[in-house]
């Protein structure tokens, strides 16, 4: 049986649901990644409305659209970051409140637990998203670093999260998190951390996406079978890295995405670097059957043509894995007579 492919909707946030879903239908998806922005998902509504998870599932289903996961990246990041005023355009107003970092902080916690209770009630079983860091501007070591300094960041993660997640627990939901620069976990290093500051809690896994990996030197296929029983959901999303000019560095020269200095950049899947039919087999090997949802994002490229193609890409990669080994016939004894 093949895996549902999705589209994550983040960056369809400004189109409606009603017009965005006959579009993914068109492009070719089987469901959506409904992103907590826009119209999409709204979780105090689903939590306050007794109907309203339903009409969104209603929505989707009149244009033939599954749903197997919302996303609350935006909020998520806020949870242990340093906030300053870039959050303030990416979080709700109840959320963002007076802009007072503390208050931010634990708002935002309130809204991530409230998440999983309206996934539940959407019938959904993963939650993708962010954490936020503490501790990520001193991913660069200087002024010197303490491995202290970084246990109280994983500490102050660990706790923050503690009580996240026993609402993910009561609630029967998952929580996955996109590993990434700027989140607790961004690289298999740290994902092991992360798993050890929550004390290993079954609800915490990884939104498995090879983009942030690859062009940090990350062994992307590894970081699958290394992880295998924690891969809750796959965001499909594609890079090219050793590009550029030779001005701009692995950490981005504060350029923009698309400049042409860059030495990576995202690209439409399939069109980057990403090893996907590798990813497909270890996909296979950990026995995943989740959604392989495609985040598109590519500057250079027009989102609709991108996300059609991307679609009939993962298509034709996925396959289903083998029922038994391929010389099991050899014996006799099964071979037909």
């Amino acid at each position: 049986m093949s895996r549902p492919i999705t589209l994550f909707t983040g960056q369809w946030a400004d189109l409606p649901l009603a017009e965005l879903a006959p579009l993914a239908r068109r492009m070719g998806y089987d469901g959506l990644e409904l992103a907590c922005s826009g119209d999409h998902f709204n979780v105090q509504q689903a939590l306050a409305d007794e109907g309203y998870a339903r009409r969104q599932r209603e929505l989707l289903a009149d244009h033939g659209l599954q749903c197997h996961a919302i996303s609350n990246h935006l909020v998520g990041q806020a949870v242990c970051d340093l906030i300053d005023e870039r959050h303030r355009a990416i979080l709700p107003d109840h959320v963002w409140g007076d802009g007072e970092p503390e208050g931010v902080r634990q708002r935002a916690a309130r809204e991530l637990a409230d998440t999983a209770r309206a996934a539940a009630r959407l019938g959904v079983a993963t939650v993708t998203g962010f954490t936020g860091s503490s501790i990520w501007h001193a991913a660069y070591a200087f002024p010197p670093t303490s491995q202290a300094y970084w246990d109280r960041g994983f500490e102050d993660f660990g706790r923050r999260f503690a009580p996240i997640l026993q609402a993910f627990e009561a609630s029967g939901v998952n929580f996955a998190l996109e590993v990434h620069p700027t989140e607790i976990a961004f690289d298999a290093a740290t994902a092991a951390r992360a798993i050890q500051a929550v004390n290993g809690h079954p609800r915490f896994g990884f939104n498995f996406d090879p983009s942030h990996l690859a062009y940090q030197g990350v062994d992307y296929v590894a970081f699958i079978r290394r992880f295998a029983d924690r891969i809750f959901h796959v965001h499909m999303k594609d890079v090219w890295w050793g590009r550029g000019d030779g001005s701009v560095g692995v950490f981005g020269g504060h350029t923009s995405f698309g400049d042409a200095r860059r030495f990576w950049d995202f690209r439409s899947v399939g069109r980057g670097l990403v090893d996907f039919e590798s990813i497909a087999v270890a996909l296979n090997d950990i026995g995943y059957t989740g959604p392989l949802s495609v985040e598109w994002e590519d500057s250079r490229m027009d989102r609709e043509h991108g996300a059609a193609e991307s679609a009939a890409f993962c298509r034709r990669l996925d396959f289903p894995p083998a029922q038994g080994a391929f010389d099991a016939v050899f014996d006799r004894k099964k071979q037909a007579s």
